[in-house]
């Protein structure tokens, strides 16, 4: 007996409740919430920012790693950004700061200067992007004093881990020193720093790498005016963009030598190049000895290249002084200062130089290193009658002071433009205190335009000293010479147009 077959009606039954079956399975499901959201930070640095910082996102929910914990890192993407990516818990609340933990621990500021408000933070979608600003960075209580930052965007033919350095007309800018401020990497391929000025104060400055032998120029390595800048006594950006740098050739006449990085034993005294212009004649005649004047700024001195705003013309001047027989033929040794020039040309402290009054350190050096060394190397007359020291400004000072110290040693001064006004005129203290009048031969001058604006009192300090001069001894146009410059001013230009003034009188022929 054959096995019944399902009826037509019962066989389409099961057909539809099968296509119905398939249906239902195809329909799409609903999609699962999402709970966590993929949030894109991106951070916008003040342009000074170190290109090494360490910045991170802080807060005191765990998601941020807790107030104890470092937080989350964000990472230099170029130029003045820096992003990270976080996973986030959607319709939860977060509180958070932005902070730098490196090189120094600083927190955001607003334009003020006042530290930021935390940011607070509620994420939706499942992708969400977060754009950030720092106006500045600072210290933790806030920085709302005077600052002058100054960023520099160099050439791409800075040499990958080169020093930048920033030099110019105030004593914050080492006066002119060539390497004083020294900037550091900052992000989109700068270099930055920051300095305090007193409101008003007319800056003018360059950049070097190091030295004047390689300065900034224009990118077609033509020589650019010095940048000048007025501060305002608040915060301020200064942008500067360098052209090229140029590795210039001495500009020198004559016989010229070097003593190149000449370490003093005391360590708190930095190292310096020492230039020494060699008199016409000096090879030929092997057993001629010959006086010695030191002077002090011995970047400015000879060589165009090394000095800030053109040289003395020591060089071009004392050659053709000696070849038409107007001077003795002398050596000349020029000391290059340093960043520390204010604390070693000056006698004693002042009240804005509380680390400066370093001149006797300085003449130690000079006394008992540098001129045995010259005195053995070269062919000198080492005796007091012939050795002089000469300089300008704060240079004039010190070369009054270390020769009222030490006569046996220095017998012909160049005071050039003396800074008289150091530490309420302590260097006529120092003339006043002499009990004997040394064995001085003195060259005093000063220009009628010298000053910051009190041009008659410059004048006056500069009186003041050739008065105390010569109320112990010496004697006007005989062993003391005193000239007032009509119209001179308080440059290189200035001190090289009467360099020749002060050669004829300290080394005259047959003296």
């Amino acid at each position: 007996m054959s096995p019944s077959r399902p009826s037509r009606p019962t066989l389409l039954l099961v057909l539809a409740l099968t296509a119905l079956w398939g249906c239902s399975s195809n329909e799409p499901k609903p999609p699962v919430e999402q709970l966590f959201s993929d949030v894109q930070f991106d951070l916008t640095v003040p342009p000074e920012t170190p290109v090494d910082a360490a910045i991170f996102l802080t807060g005191p929910s765990a998601t941020f790693q807790g107030t104890d914990g470092r937080g989350l890192e964000m990472v230099y993407q170029g130029g003045r950004q820096f992003s990270l990516k976080a996973r986030l818990p959607k319709n939860t609340a977060f509180t958070y700061a932005v902070r730098m933990t490196a090189p120094t621990p600083q927190v955001a500021l607003d334009a003020q200067g006042t530290p930021e408000a935390d940011h607070t933070l509620t994420v939706q979608e499942n992708e969400e992007r977060v754009a950030l600003t720092v106006e500045r960075f600072g210290a933790e209580g806030g920085q709302t004093g005077a600052r002058t930052v100054f960023i520099v965007q160099v050439p791409d033919t800075t040499p990958a881990g080169a020093k930048v350095w920033l030099t110019g007309n105030q004593p914050e800018l080492g006066n002119w020193n060539g390497a004083e401020v020294e900037l550091y990497p900052a992000v989109d391929n700068a270099y930055a720093g920051a300095v305090t000025f007193a409101a008003g104060t007319g800056l003018e400055f360059k950049m070097t790498l190091g030295s004047w032998k390689t300065v900034e120029k224009s990118d077609t390595g033509a020589e650019v005016d010095n940048h000048t800048f007025t501060t305002s006594g608040g915060f301020e950006r200064v942008s500067i963009a360098v052209g090229s740098w140029a590795n210039t050739t001495p500009t020198l006449t004559g016989n010229v030598r070097y003593l190149q990085n000449v370490t003093p034993t005391d360590a708190t005294l930095k190292p310096r190049d020492v230039i020494i212009w060699l008199p016409p004649g000096y090879e030929a005649d092997t057993s001629r000895r010959y006086p010695v004047l030191y002077m002090h700024d011995g970047q400015n001195l000879m060589d165009n290249n090394t000095a800030f705003a053109g040289e003395w013309n020591v060089d071009e001047t004392a050659q053709a002084l000696v070849e038409s027989g107007q001077v003795e033929p002398l050596i000349i040794v020029g000391i290059y200062n340093t960043i520390d020039r204010i604390a070693e040309y000056t006698p004693v402290p002042a009240p804005k130089y509380p680390d400066a009054g370093r001149a006797d350190v300085y003449g130690q050096f000079l006394i008992q290193e540098l001129k045995p060394r010259i005195d053995a190397e070269f062919r000198t007359k080492p005796e007091a009658q012939f050795t002089g020291l000469a300089g300008s400004s704060l240079g004039g000072l010190v070369s009054m002071s270390l020769g009222l110290k030490h006569p046996d040693v220095f017998s012909r001064l160049g005071v050039v433009s003396p800074s008289v006004w150091w530490a309420d005129r302590e260097i006529i203290a120092e003339v006043n205190a002499l009990t004997t009048k040394p064995a001085l031969r003195i060259w005093e001058d000063i220009g009628t335009k010298e000053g910051d604006g009190d041009e008659a009192e410059t004048v006056a300090d500069a009186n003041a000293l050739r008065d105390a001069l010569v109320a112990k001894g010496w004697v006007l146009d005989s062993d003391l010479k005193y000239t007032v410059v009509e119209g001179g001013q308080h440059n290189e230009a200035a001190w090289s147009a009467r360099f020749g003034d002060i050669l004829r009188f300290l080394y005259p022929v047959n003296q």
